[in-house]
């Protein structure tokens, strides 16, 4: 980190124990720092490979005491083939288009989210967001990021609904998955999978080799479907490593 900050080292700083989104009757502590100034973005860059997720201008990542649960993984685009399962939602999604927004919250993706959040994470930590909580979300940012929206295609009138969004973050080595969330009545759909499938499309095209989908953790059944897009790497004491199959 030092070639790219020189003395402008960023300060990094660590939370109170809460307890644990993941592991029940455990507590987390997070270390963070801001993303702020010039070296935001190659800030971003730098500390999402290092294992830091995104949030708003804010980048973290787990230091719990005595516990490593918190994995981070990304899938190798170039060596990735969906199985049978994956090609089924992909044929399953094949009247959707996707759109690259810019960074700027709308009525149409907060309402998603609300409904989204009611639906499954009615007692998570996002469960109060409000309107200008979301604005804050979105466009709170100094680093490069934007808004993947799904609609069904061929709508005459082109106002086909919101169906699926994702916060995305362009790095200089893959694309960031930072939050999506999706309509809940379309669950044969499969949506929260679908746009990892179209994430990994979109970073074959741009020749970006990674998709970043945060953290992994065994004995969290919320998190079991990141296993499903491999060949994966997971970030360990030596580096970035393979899953084994």
């Amino acid at each position: 980190m030092t070639e790219h900050f020189g003395n402008r080292f960023p300060q990094f700083y660590i939370t109170t124990p809460q307890p644990c989104p993941y592991l029940p009757g455990r507590y987390e502590k997070k270390v963070f720092t801001h993303l702020l100034g010039d070296n935001a973005v190659s800030l971003n860059n730098v500390l999402t490979q290092s294992g830091f997720r995104r949030s708003q201008n804010i980048a973290y990542r787990p230091a719990c005491d005595g516990c490593s649960a918190c994995v981070s993984v990304r899938i190798l685009v170039d060596d990735f083939e969906p199985n049978r399962n994956l090609r089924r939602v992909l044929a399953r999604n094949a009247d959707l288009t996707g759109v690259e927004m810019p960074a700027r919250a709308t009525q149409a993706q907060f309402s998603l989210l609300r409904s989204y959040l009611d639906a499954r994470h009615a007692e998570g930590g996002m469960a109060d967001m409000t309107a200008l909580d979301y604005v804050t979300m979105i466009e709170d940012t100094t680093v490069m990021t934007s808004v993947m929206e799904y609609r069904q295609a061929g709508a005459s009138d082109g106002t086909a609904p919101l169906i699926a969004a994702a916060l995305t973050d362009t790095l200089e080595d893959g694309l960031s998955m930072v939050y999506s969330f999706f309509d809940t009545d379309e669950d044969e759909r499969s949506l929260g999978t679908y746009m990892v499938l179209d994430h990994i499309r979109r970073a074959k095209l741009r020749g970006l080799p990674y998709v970043y989908l945060g953290y992994w953790v065994a004995d969290c059944r919320k998190m079991a479907y990141k296993m499903r897009f491999r060949p994966l790497e997971a970030l360990g004491m030596d580096g970035w490593e393979r899953v084994p199959v």
